[in-house]
C-alpha cells in the first residue's frame, strides 16, 4: 500500500493510496478528505474473529474509554472498490511513524494509533490496577500479525532498545514490543506513592525490545493551556 507523510514534524498529514480491493482502519476522526470513490464505515474495533461476547467486552471497553478520557475505540473502515487515496491526520502536532509489523505484537499508547492495513488483529488491552491507581491510561493498542501501521507522537519520536531494563515517563511512551514487561511506579517505588498522587509516574520496561518515546506530552500542554483559558 503506498503511502507517504508530508507536513513534518510539527503538522503531519499522511496520505495513503489504496488499489481496488484494498482496506484499511482508521481511528474516528482522523480523515481529513478522501476521493469519492472510496467507501467509509463505522465500526467498533473488536479484533479479528470476535465473536458475540469478544464484541460485547468491546463496547464495554468503548464505552469505559469514554467516559473516563473521552475516548472511544470505534474506526472507520475505508475500502477501494475502486482506487483512490485518503488523508488522515492525528489531533496533535507531531510526527506520524509507520511501523510494519511482520509476525510480531506491538503495544502502543491508546491516543497514538492513527491506522492499519494488513492481516493485522488490532485491540485493546487494559492497562491493569496500577494504571488506575496512577490515573494513568488505562488502555493499550496491541497489534499483532502481519501489515502496516502507522501511530502518531506528540513533537518528535524516538526509537530505543531496551537491552534488560529502562525506565520511560508515562507520559512520553508511545509505544514497545509485547516481549517487554511494563510495570509503573512512582520515582520513588511503592504502591502508597501511586495511590497518593499520579505526578512524576514512570514506566519501567524490562527485557529486550524496542522502545518508542515522544519529545513531548500532552499533560504538559494541557497544563500549559489550563491557566490561560477562562474560568
Amino acid at each position: 500500500m503506498q503511502h507517504r507523510t508530508k507536513h513534518e514534524p510539527s503538522s503531519a498529514l499522511l496520505e495513503i493510496r489504496l488499489d481496488p480491493g484494498e482496506s484499511l482502519l482508521a481511528e474516528a476522526g482522523a480523515m481529513v478528505a478522501r476521493s469519492p470513490g472510496l467507501s467509509t464505515a463505522v465500526r467498533l474495533n473488536a479484533g479479528r474473529g470476535a465473536g458475540f461476547f469478544g464484541r460485547l467486552k468491546a463496547l464495554v471497553i468503548a464505552l469505559l474509554r469514554k467516559f473516563a478520557g473521552g475516548e472511544t475505540f470505534f474506526v472507520n473502515h475505508i475500502a477501494a472498490p475502486e482506487a483512490g487515496w485518503v488523508w488522515l491526520a492525528p489531533p496533535l502536532g507531531g510526527r506520524v511513524l509507520h511501523v510494519p509489523v511482520r509476525g510480531e505484537a506491538v503495544l502502543f499508547s491508546a491516543g497514538s494509533y492513527l491506522a492499519s492495513a494488513g492481516d493485522l488483529d488490532v485491540k485493546v488491552r487494559w492497562g491493569g490496577l496500577r494504571a488506575v491507581l496512577a490515573r494513568e491510561s488505562l488502555f493499550f493498542i496491541e497489534a499483532s500479525g502481519v501489515g502496516d501501521l502507522w501511530i502518531a507522537s506528540h513533537g518528535a519520536v524516538e526509537e530505543l532498545v531496551c537491552d534488560g531494563s529502562l525506565v520511560v515517563d508515562s507520559e512520553h511512551l508511545v509505544g514497545f514490543d509485547a516481549s517487554l514487561t511494563l510495570k509503573l511506579r512512582s520515582p520513588g517505588g511503592g504502591l502508597t506513592g501511586l495511590m497518593v498522587s499520579g505526578e512524576g509516574v514512570v514506566c519501567e520496561l524490562a527485557g529486550r525490545g524496542r522502545v518508542l518515546v515522544q519529545a513531548r506530552s500532552p499533560g504538559a500542554l494541557v497544563g500549559w493551556l489550563s491557566p490561560l483559558l477562562p474560568p
